[in-house]
């Protein structure tokens, strides 16, 4: 078994944290204006075609509304407004990738508008590389490192770590009041 790289990453206290840059596996990759990135294939939960979506009003311009997904109200996040790139219209291609997301020690589900689902790949630890360092700048929190497959970089996310606090403040309490309500 291939030794695995280790990155120090700040925790949510600001002390440094040793754990795994990527551990490797299987990644579901996907498109988002023209680069590839990858899921764990073990945070996705499903893959559909995209359907109605409630605007929620008062939310952040990132969070395109909420779905039904059979009884449960979920927030659906577009990928590309929350990595600042240019809003698209929706294609036959575009899907929601329903993932499970860690917050505050709690399991929140949830969707992510892409412009296209690729493949599941494998991944071993021996094709990631550190994301590299873009000074104070950048935040790169969320790249659990660069994947090098055949001639293609895929950006490898940490779906925990997409939305930052306040982002994810607004997605945890969306998803609590959605639940209270449908009940």
């Amino acid at each position: 078994m291939p030794e695995q790289a280790v990155l120090d990453r700040p925790s949510a206290a600001g002390e440094e944290r040793e754990e795994p840059l990527a551990r490797g596996g299987k990644f579901l990759t996907f498109q988002l204006g023209g680069e590839v990135y990858g899921l764990e294939i073990l945070k996705v939960q499903e893959i559909m075609g995209l359907i109605a979506i409630t605007r929620v009003p008062k939310t952040p311009e990132f969070i395109r509304g909420v779905i039904n997904l059979r009884g449960k109200v979920i927030p659906v996040v577009d990928l590309r407004v929350k990595f600042g790139m240019e809003r698209k219209e929706d294609t036959d291609r575009s899907c929601i990738i329903v993932i499970q997301v860690l917050r505050r020690g709690r399991q929140i589900t949830m969707g992510a508008i892409v412009d296209e689902v690729s493949e599941v790949i494998d991944i071993s630890g021996d094709q990631v590389e550190p994301t590299p360092e873009f000074g104070s700048v950048v935040d790169t929190e969320f790249i659990l490192g660069i994947g090098k497959v055949d001639q293609k970089v895929v950006l490898l996310l940490d779906v925990d770590r997409v939305l930052s606090g306040e982002e994810g403040e607004a997605l945890t309490s969306l998803t609590g009041s959605c639940s209270e309500s449908a009940r």
